[in-house]
């Protein structure tokens, strides 16, 4: 695992904190670890895979498909980081 230079200066997660263990819990199959570990482990990749099959396909409504993924997903980053910070997990 990489270590998280936010967590190592103050000593707080980051926003970012978990995905890596989340990602690896949904490799094993474990998919409730992996959505405690971190929510939008799996808003995502389903974010990234659109992106890839609008970059091969060019959908005519991909663009707008991504700027409403690209916002749920900050909000689901941002509401797990305030979660975190303020449940001292």
């Amino acid at each position: 695992m990489l270590p998280c230079l936010f967590k190592m200066l103050f000593h707080k997660e980051c926003p970012g904190c978990g995905l890596q263990r989340s990602v690896l819990a949904l490799l094993k199959g474990d998919l409730g670890g992996s959505l405690h570990l971190y929510w939008a482990t799996i808003p995502i990749l389903l974010l990234f895979t659109f992106l890839l099959l609008h970059l091969r396909f060019r959908f005519s409504f991909g663009a707008k498909v991504l700027v409403w993924l690209y916002c749920f997903n900050g909000i689901l980053i941002m509401c797990q980081f305030f979660y975190k910070l303020t449940h001292q997990l």
